[in-house]
């Protein structure tokens, strides 16, 4: 007999929900994640679950209990259809959830929402300890913010599609920039000296929304990387939305060998919290 825990990210605009199947024997069974847009949380949650059960042919007594995370899960205040509802930290989600993907026994784990949190995540056996260590404003809603008001687009999907005819040689000030005959202490003259700080009167919609995303990305790696350095680690996993748009991957691919570190973006990325959530005992 398998019993079904499902795990709930309520964020700001979405919802990501996921289950294991615990059997007696063996390690539990992943569900396929999935997501909903709602502007409201509690009807993106009763919807998230009433999909995620009926595409996977679930039935409320097949569910042990639903462990919930994220800034909207406080707006459940009972059980769902008499399911038992766990509220879970969120931060120590995405550290458990980095480590899953991954398959890694230490790494730090970087959410990448509509911020950006960074964990130091450790699994000693059955045992997880996640530290978190601080984060910063910038992220998903930082590229959306400033795109909508300086290219006038506001979708994710637009912006990747507007970034793919970008030149950031319009925006951003780079080494080579700097140094007349190409070379500075050492540094790749190709890494980026000031973000905007070369944006040419000439610069395109699609430059701008290059140098957004870029900008961002960069942010976000280079306390990644300070972070991994204080634990003397190489491995950096990301998890969460911004993991899937191509522009901000290509950042993370371009910095790894300048840096000595290793970015991973797993499968199934975009949902290492709710999966960690799931897989949260405490």
């Amino acid at each position: 007999m398998s019993r079904t825990v499902i795990g709930i990210d309520v964020g700001g605009t979405t919802t990501k929900i996921v289950g294991f199947r615990k059997h007696e024997y063996g390690k539990p069974e992943l569900i396929s994640p999935q997501f909903v847009r709602a502007t409201d949380p509690l009807t993106s949650i009763y919807g998230a679950f009433g999909k995620f059960t009926a595409e996977n042919g679930l039935e409320l007594e097949d569910i042990d209990r639903i462990l919930m995370t994220g800034a909207g899960c406080s707006v459940i205040k009972k059980s769902i259809y008499n399911c038992e509802c766990i509220p879970v930290p969120e931060f120590s989600s995405s550290g458990i959830g980095g480590l899953y993907l991954s398959g890694l026994s230490e790494a730090i784990v970087v959410s990448m929402g509509t911020g950006t949190a960074l964990n130091h995540a450790k699994k000693t056996g059955n045992k997880f300890d996640i530290k978190y260590l601080g984060g910063t404003g910038v992220g998903g809603g930082t590229l959306v913010g400033l795109s909508r008001k300086l290219t006038g687009v506001d979708t994710v999907e637009h912006i990747e599609r507007l970034c793919a005819e970008g030149n950031l040689d319009n925006v951003d000030l780079r080494i080579k920039d700097i140094s007349q005959n190409h070379t500075y202490h050492g540094i790749n003259e190709n890494l980026t000296a000031a973000n905007f700080g070369k944006v040419s009167d000439m610069a395109s919609p699609a430059d701008l929304a290059l140098g957004i995303a870029n900008m961002v990305a960069e942010t976000i790696a280079m306390l990644s990387i300070f972070a991994a350095r204080s634990y003397q680690i190489k491995d950096i996993v990301l998890i969460g939305n911004l993991t899937t748009l191509a522009p901000v991957r290509n950042v993370f691919e371009s910095l790894a060998d300048n840096f000595g570190v290793r970015f991973i973006i797993p499968e199934n990325a975009q949902f290492g919290t709710v999966i960690g959530a799931a897989l949260n005992e405490k």
